[in-house]
């Protein structure tokens, strides 16, 4: 009896979370003047709209939203690259090499995914411009690139792998260099799935940072172009929705295809 009702809790909360997902969904293939009619009082065409139309999402894939979400793409996915390979050689460093002031550096990588990026955007943002780094694809993609958090979720995954194989493989005289390519990485499967996450969501769900260095139309992400979406004095809610549904489809997919590795990572960090 406990469980079914346990069931039943969690089918509501999920229910829950998920009705708001489905309202903007069905706002989105609505008309724009259509979208708040049976808001005041709920019912099933809340939910479900009467006449659905792909307009709003045409709409902004004949505009600026595309190109915008293009970028966003791309920053995210050159920073997942990237960030991975070096946030894998900051944990190998951290986790198979002992070095004087290792304790006090790691220390410092923890300290760095505290500390709220938007409390140092400002102060780098003016680093960058002196730097010509404004409206480029460089601006928007280095600050991201050295997550603490990856480094520390690849690190605590490191620690697992045991020292014995890396001792034999010494033995047989392979390289420091060897030993992280052949031997922590294909390892490393879904610590480098869960750490390509956090730096894909960190890039895509960014928001002062782009509207801080791409400020032109050329080099804009999807979030800008979603907020400018906003007229001085009309707004295409329909548009919006569609927006936000893109903005929110793209990454949940991703999220999806690798949960089973993420899931892993969690529930094997730390463990020796």
């Amino acid at each position: 009896m406990s469980r079914r009702l346990y069931t039943l809790l969690a089918t509501l909360i999920g229910l829950a979370f998920a009705l708001p997902l489905l309202w903007a969904l069905s706002s989105s293939l609505r008309g724009g003047s259509e979208i708040f009619q049976h808001i005041s009082r709920l019912s099933w065409e809340t939910f479900v709209p009467g006449d659905p139309t792909l307009a709003n999402y045409a709409a902004l894939a004949t505009g600026d939203f595309g190109r915008s979400i293009l970028n966003s793409i791309l920053v995210a996915l050159v920073t997942v690259g990237l960030g991975l390979l070096i946030s894998a050689a900051a944990a190998f460093g951290l986790s198979a090499l002992r070095f004087r002031g290792q304790g006090a550096l790691f220390a410092i990588v923890v300290l760095s995914f505290l500390i709220p990026f938007d409390a140092i955007a400002i102060p780098l943002a003016t680093l960058f411009r002196d730097w010509d780094l404004t409206n480029t694809y460089a601006g928007l993609i280095l600050p991201g690139l050295g997550h603490g958090l990856a480094i520390f979720l690849l690190r605590q995954f490191f620690l697992a792998i045991p020292g014995d194989l890396v001792e034999a493989a010494r033995i047989d005289g392979l390289g420091w260099f060897g030993v992280f390519a052949r031997i922590y990485l294909p390892l490393s499967r879904p610590a480098l799935v869960s750490a390509g996450l956090t730096l894909f969501i960190f890039q895509w769900q960014s928001y002062v940072w782009p509207l801080l260095i791409g400020t032109d139309a050329a080099h804009q992400l999807g979030p800008i172009a979603l907020a400018n979406m906003r007229g001085q004095f009309t707004i295409d809610y329909g548009q919006v929705f569609a927006g936000s549904i893109v903005l929110t489809v793209i990454p949940l997919l991703i999220i999806l295809r690798f949960q089973r590795h993420f899931t892993q990572s969690i529930a094997t960090t730390g463990l020796k």
